[in-house]
C-alpha cells in the first residue's frame, strides 16, 4: 500500500481541479468562438442589405419624382429590408458592444464588476426576453405561411412569411450571443480577465 501525505494529496487534488477548470474553460472558449463566428458571418452578410436598401430607396425616389411611377412593392421592400437589417444585425451589434447602453456607472466599474452586471442582466433580462420573443414569433410565422399571407396592398409583395421569419431568426441569434456574453462574463468572474 502506498501512503500519500495529506499535503501531497492536497497538491495533487488542487492540480486536478485546476486542470479540469482549464478543460472547461477551453470548452467555453470553443462555444463562445462558435457563436461569435456565426453572428459575425450573419452580421457581415446583413450589412450588405444596407446597400440594397439605399439603392432601393434611391431608385424609388427617382421613379416617383421624375417619372411619377410608384408601387406598393417598392415601399414594402424598403421596410422589409430595414426589418431584416435590424433583426438579423442586432446580435452582431451586441457582439461588437455597439448597442445602446446606459453608461452612467458602467464605464467606471472594474472588469469583474462589469462581468457581474453583464451576467445578471443577461440571465434576468436578455435571455428570458429572447426566449419569449422567439417562442411567440414561431406561431406568427407559421400562421402566415399556412395562410399564404401576402401584402394587403394591390401590387404588394407576396409571401409575407419570409420577412416574418426574420423575427425568430433574429431573436435566436441574439439569444445565442447572450449565451456567449454570459459565458465570457463567467470566465471573467472565475478566471480573471477574458
Amino acid at each position: 500500500m502506498v501512503y500519500i501525505s495529506r499535503e501531497r494529496w492536497n497538491l495533487k487534488s488542487t492540480a486536478i481541479v485546476q486542470k479540469l477548470g482549464e478543460i472547461r474553460k477551453v470548452r467555453y472558449f470553443r462555444l463562445v468562438t462558435l457563436i461569435d463566428k456565426l453572428n459575425t458571418a450573419v452580421g457581415k452578410a446583413t450589412s450588405w442589405l444596407t446597400i440594397t436598401l439605399v439603392l432601393t430607396i434611391v431608385i424609388d425616389v427617382f421613379l416617383r419624382y421624375t417619372l411619377s411611377i410608384t408601387t406598393a412593392a417598392s415601399f414594402e421592400l424598403e421596410w422589409h429590408l430595414f426589418a431584416a437589417i435590424f433583426l438579423l444585425g442586432a446580435a452582431y451589434t451586441f457582439k461588437e458592444d455597439k448597442h445602446v447602453r446606459v453608461d452612467v456607472f458602467y464605464d467606471r466599474f472594474s472588469d469583474n464588476a462589469k462581468a457581474w452586471v453583464n451576467l445578471i442582466g443577461g440571465l434576468t433580462l436578455l435571455l428570458p426576453f429572447c426566449a419569449v420573443a422567439f417562442w411567440e414569433s414561431l406561431s406568427f410565422v407559421h400562421n402566415s405561411y399556412q395562410l399564404g399571407e401576402t401584402s394587403p396592398q394591390p401590387g404588394g409583395l407576396p409571401a409575407r412569411w419570409i420577412i416574418k421569419s426574420t423575427i425568430p431568426a433574429g431573436f435566436l441569434l441574439l439569444g445565442l450571443q447572450g449565451i456567449s456574453s454570459i459565458t465570457k462574463s463567467l470566465i471573467t468572474i472565475t478566471h480573471g480577465r477574458k
